[in-house]
């Protein structure tokens, strides 16, 4: 029977090819705008959002293609990670400032325990969560497990404006959410 030890490695090996393959095959940064951290993608230059659904925290069930029409802020987070602490005020900040322009906001908690990610979003934000301890979701938009905080604009067509690797601000965050809402759909599209 394998060590604990090769299996980790094994795993890390595993992680780290698959990040890299995301990075390289097609993805945002070749098509949009990077300095690495965050990529900006101009109308023209956005692919539709991967599938997204699943179980809530809270209980019940999500699906983002219920969102077509909004601008979504889907935000990467564990319980376990210290910028996501940081971040998490800023989150609810400007989920509470841009609600009323048809933005919605979908946590998606990573790599955590239902109970540790229950209780760390208690009293700290009000928009609902995914469950994904296996990072499914992430995978699914080229975040790499190594990147958590990340948060991902999607425009009201479904499609990715905005994807930042990193923890982010109130005050970065805002003007990107507000520009996106204010973007007018394709004609034809709905």
């Amino acid at each position: 029977m394998p060590s604990r030890r090769l299996v980790a490695a094994l795993l890390a090996a595993v992680t780290a090819a698959t990040a890299l393959a995301g990075c390289s095959s097609g993805s945002e940064e070749s098509r949009c705008a990077s300095d690495g951290v965050t990529i900006t993608c101009a109308p023209d230059q956005r692919s539709k959002t991967p599938k997204v659904s699943g179980e809530l925290l809270t209980g019940g069930s999500y699906d983002i293609s219920q969102a077509r029409g909004q601008v979504v802020v889907a935000n990467f987070w564990g319980s376990w990670c210290a910028p996501c602490r940081a971040e998490a005020d800023d989150l609810e900040a400007v989920y509470q400032a841009t609600k009323a322009s048809g933005v919605t906001f979908l946590g998606i908690n990573v790599q955590d325990s239902k109970d540790k990610a229950i209780a760390f979003e208690e009293g700290r934000v009000t928009y609902p969560s995914l469950f994904d301890p296996a990072s499914r979701q992430a995978l699914n938009f080229d975040i790499p497990p190594n990147t958590t905080p990340a948060t991902v604009v999607l425009d009201r067509e479904g499609r990715v404006a905005v994807v930042i690797r990193r923890a982010i601000t109130r005050d970065e965050l805002q003007p990107i959410v507000e520009r996106v809402a204010a973007e007018q759909p394709a004609s034809g599209s709905r």
